[in-house]
């Protein structure tokens, strides 16, 4: 196949208005600075329709800066300045502002043109507006930062789940063995939950568990407390810089702030209202000591309060 470049170049150099009309008939927006006057000696006349900036007014690199938006205008300028001082050819992202006080999007693939002696001669470039790409990239990252909080949550209560607290788990507990404060645990389980679920039903149960998991969350309500869904119908307090008593006062909290929501429940065996069991315990971490053993230790306290008749709080293994 015979090729159709020759053909196309022997039509520029016969008629250098063809490249002009190329370059004007695309989106893409051509320019030309000159490198020792750093002034524009040409920009396509798509510029005007894009930033409502006239081609005449862009005379020199200090209109091209100006008229980048502020939060970007440094850090633009100090690259390409210093990829063009170094005869890089190289590309920028940064938002344009407009005449009429609005930003574009822009993406400027810059070229560096050098004399035979290797000096700078100019810079040769295009702009294109990237403007509905980036929406496109913002949306993406703001529906994956969305996953990650769902991803976070216990889609039935809305409270964090078990993957949430493993994670912030892991890290109150490095934090406790640093600093030598307090680390508490409140496992809390609802009692004779079953029981609920097969008399009242499995949506009741879905809206017992929404409804203990508000009360349990009120309860930890300070700056750095965490209350997740571990699974079923149990719950956890994770309390950070939080001593023995302390803990043993957030978890008889939670249960008086559950007493007050007064949830039937026909087929308890200790009264006529939803209650809870809680197991409680408090570490200062040091380096020999196992968050997984300490998590156990509150669980088993758990199930000494629900051996004990449940509808209460151990805090110390029998």
């Amino acid at each position: 196949m015979t090729s159709t470049l020759p053909t196309f170049q022997a039509l520029a150099c016969d008629d250098p208005g063809v490249y002009r009309t190329l370059l004007e008939s695309t989106k893409a927006i051509p320019w030309r600075i000159d490198w020792t006057t750093m002034r524009f000696t040409y920009i396509g006349p798509q510029i005007e329709e894009l930033l409502g900036w006239s081609p005449s007014s862009w005379l020199t690199v200090n209109d091209w800066a100006d008229r980048i938006h502020e939060e970007d205008r440094e850090k633009t300028v100090a690259f390409c300045v210093a990829q063009s001082q170094r005869g890089v050819d190289h590309e920028a992202d940064y938002r344009a502002l407009t005449r009429h006080g609005d930003h574009v999007w822009i993406r400027d693939v810059v070229h560096v043109v050098r004399r035979p002696d290797g000096s700078v001669d100019s810079l040769v470039g295009f702009m294109f507006d990237i403007t509905a790409r980036k929406q496109a990239e913002d949306k993406i990252l703001q529906l994956q930062r969305e996953l990650e909080v769902l991803s976070y949550r216990d889609s039935l209560t809305g409270i964090a789940n078990r993957r949430m607290f493993d994670t912030v788990y892991a890290v109150e507990w490095a934090k406790a063995c640093e600093t030598g404060e307090a680390l508490s645990l409140v496992i809390i389980d609802i009692d004779y939950f079953k029981q609920y679920n097969d008399h009242y039903g499995h949506v009741h149960g879905d809206e017992c568990l929404r409804r203990v998991a508000q009360a349990m969350e009120a309860g930890a309500s300070l700056p750095g407390e965490l209350c997740a869904r571990l699974g079923g119908e149990e719950f956890v307090l994770l309390l950070p810089a939080t001593g023995q008593q302390a803990a043993l006062d957030k978890a008889e909290r939670c249960r008086k702030l559950l007493k007050q929501k007064e949830i039937p429940h026909a087929r308890s065996g200790v009264g006529r209202l939803v209650t809870v069991s809680m197991g409680v315990g408090t570490i200062v971490p040091g380096p020999k000591d196992d968050p997984n053993v300490f998590l156990d230790r509150i669980d088993r306290r758990l199930y000494q309060a629900k051996s004990a008749g449940r509808d209460r709080i151990c805090d110390a293994e029998a």
